[in-house]
């Protein structure tokens, strides 16, 4: 098959031929229909994940058909019934093992074992992948649904679902504050303006915002002008209700934390660059506000089948967040140019 393949980090990545995969006995093999390429698999190449390992074909955002399936899968906890080749399916960037504290739990999105393609092994950047854990993870793809919409789903949209609905508990009428308008920060917004809460766009560039204000923000401020903590403390009036750092930015973490009410809830769903992972934040502000503090890390498979009656029914419109599609010889450029933050939606591979 053919894959997008790196043998150092921040080195070069080439499209080669490899050997196709097998599944294993609790495992699938999945066509890739679509990939999305995501700021994640950034920090991967980069060297900021220590389950990588060299080399490495990354990508977790993916949709596509079964097209061989492990010979020890038991459908008994499965989400999907009937697991055969040809099922169109889709599953989270975290895949729990289904048997660990966690997972017995219904958190699997923190399983102490957890599969993740495009981290703990190769991933959609591929012709083809294998799939762990299959049987607890594959999640059926409504007819309605095509894979490029499917791949959005995977990291960034769901991520965004469990933060504002989950974590966040976000109610009608609350202020939302979402810091940084990438595939995180807009898939943010639209989930909570569909939950009818007001929401605030933060970002540096004048298209994103743009585009935030098309898909549900009420408000939105360019952070290169004036001061972000003010202007959302004023515009609601005492502060937001949930804020979330979409990006990883120590300076934006500060601001998510300070520009919140009392008894506010900071999410953090951003992913810090190397070096950035201990930042100072406002402790005083924590105490005297009674604020949280909540991290946000994915979404579990028993999650996906309300978010995805919401699509059915046009509440929630993922499609919209697709911006560029790429072929898997472009995928290379695309992912090395994450940092740059210059796309604007969902960049998507739809041809391999």
């Amino acid at each position: 098959m053919k894959a997008a393949i790196y043998e150092q980090f921040r080195g070069p990545i080439s499209i080669e031929q490899v050997a196709d995969p097998t599944p294993s006995p609790n495992g699938v093999v999945i066509r890739v229909g679509a990939c999305g390429i995501c700021r994640s698999d950034w920090h991967g190449w980069m060297g900021n994940d220590p389950d990588i390992k060299l080399p490495h074909v990354p990508g977790h955002e993916l949709a596509g058909e079964i097209v061989a399936i492990g010979s020890e899968i038991s459908n008994s906890r499965s989400q999907i019934s009937d697991l055969k080749l040809g099922d169109r399916v889709t599953l989270p960037f975290v895949c729990g093992c289904g048997t660990c504290e966690p997972c017995l739990n219904g958190d699997q999105q923190v399983c102490d074992h957890q599969f993740q393609p495009g981290f703990t092994a190769w991933g959609g950047f591929a012709e083809f992948v294998a799939i762990e854990y299959a049987a607890d993870n594959l999640v059926h793809l409504p007819d309605e649904i095509n894979f490029v919409t499917a791949a959005s789903l995977g990291c960034r949209f769901a991520t965004s679902y469990r933060a504002v609905v989950d974590q966040g508990r976000v109610q009608s009428e609350q202020w939302v504050a979402v810091h940084g308008c990438g595939g995180v920060g807009l898939s943010a917004i639209m989930i909570a303006a569909a939950f009818g809460a007001r929401v605030i766009a933060i970002d540096i560039a004048e298209d994103k915002l743009a585009f935030a204000k098309d898909i549900g923000a009420e408000v939105v401020i360019d952070s290169t002008y004036g001061n972000t903590i003010e202007a959302i403390l004023n515009i609601t009036d005492g502060g937001a209700h949930i804020s979330i750092d979409a990006l990883g930015h120590p300076e934006i973490l500060v601001n998510s934390i300070s520009s919140l009410r009392k008894r506010g809830k900071h999410i953090q769903v951003g992913i810090m660059e190397s070096g950035g992972h201990r930042p100072e934040i406002p402790i005083d502000k924590i105490i005297a506000r009674e604020l949280e503090l909540i991290g946000s890390h994915g979404m579990q498979t028993h999650r996906y089948p309300e978010m995805l009656e919401m699509i059915r029914q046009g509440r929630l419109e993922p499609d919209k967040l697709a911006g560029k599609r790429v072929s898997l010889e472009e995928s290379s450029a695309a992912l090395v140019d994450m940092n740059s933050f210059s796309a604007t939606g969902v960049t998507v591979i739809d041809r391999f």
